[in-house]
């Protein structure tokens, strides 16, 4: 339905900061919830933020509120994470994702709701 692809990961320091950036192609982005999820080595995919077609309505994981934020630009067709504060616990390949369909909170913290996947941008925290 639609494609999806990240970037603005690297290699930072604990306490610095990064943004990611996800770009939309194929269908039309306001259609669409948004997420995004990360994979750590060894670990399953986890959630990490979500945020309505709107913009109105954003939900994040406890281990990130206060330090990260999503957004959405409609009209760019592109949903952002901007990361502060970063840990080396957030080392992890981060994940953009689209879902289609009702508005449910819980929808978007479960995986298997998303219908859409990016290829996923590294992110680095080192002590």
């Amino acid at each position: 339905q639609v494609q999806l692809a990240e970037s603005g990961g690297g290699l930072v320091q604990a306490g610095g900061s990064l943004r990611l950036s996800c770009a939309a192609s194929g269908r039309t982005f306001s259609n669409y919830h948004m997420g995004w999820f990360r994979q750590a080595p060894g670990k399953e995919r986890e959630y990490v933020a979500g945020l309505s077609r709107s913009g109105g309505s954003a939900y994040y994981a406890d281990f990130v509120k206060g330090r990260f934020t999503i957004s959405r630009d409609n009209a760019k067709n592109t949903v952002a994470l901007q990361m502060n504060s970063l840990k080396p616990e957030d080392t992890a390949v981060y994940y953009c994702a689209a879902r289609s369909g009702y508005y449910f909170s819980s929808d978007f913290y479960n995986k298997e709701k998303y219908d859409s996947w990016g290829q996923g941008t590294q992110v680095t925290v080192s002590s």
